[in-house]
């Protein structure tokens, strides 16, 4: 089910964040791509963000969640990947709108940033937000 199948990647950072998201996750019926990191052990985040990326233009995953100490590092590795949109969020208002006007396909949070139930928030707005399309369609197009 590719629709339902989620890459969800991070480095030593996110590694807290990632547990209780995947956990999320696999709850509401979705098959999760687990790229790591799988420790608190210090990584390297562009290896996750790039791992998360290609799953997403490989097909293997229509979207993706990463997580390092901001959001910001992971995001700038995955979307140097033609096929992604990844936006760092804070606010589930912040998830909602890079759906709605941006097509965002892979979330990417703090895990030293924000709070779990803020991040359960970035995620159920992620995953039940819909791309307007309409004017938003070719802004998007020209990234």
């Amino acid at each position: 089910m590719p629709g339902k199948t989620i890459a969800l990647g991070c480095d030593h950072g996110g590694f807290k964040l990632k547990s209780v998201l995947k956990e999320a996750l696999e709850k509401k019926g979705y098959t999760v791509l687990d790229v790591g990191a799988n420790s608190g052990a210090s990584v390297d985040y562009p290896d996750f963000g790039h791992a998360v990326a290609k799953l997403i233009e490989e097909g293997k995953a229509t979207r993706g969640v990463i997580v390092c100490g901001t959001g910001i590092g992971i995001s700038l590795a995955a979307n140097r990947h033609p096929a992604v949109r990844a936006a760092v969020c804070t606010s589930g208002l912040m998830a909602r709108l890079a759906r709605a006007h941006n097509d965002a396909n892979v979330l990417a949070l703090g895990g030293r940033i924000i709070g779990v139930e803020t991040a359960l928030d970035c995620l159920e707005e992620f995953l039940n937000t819909p791309f307007e399309g309409g004017r938003h369609a070719a802004r998007v197009e020209k990234i």
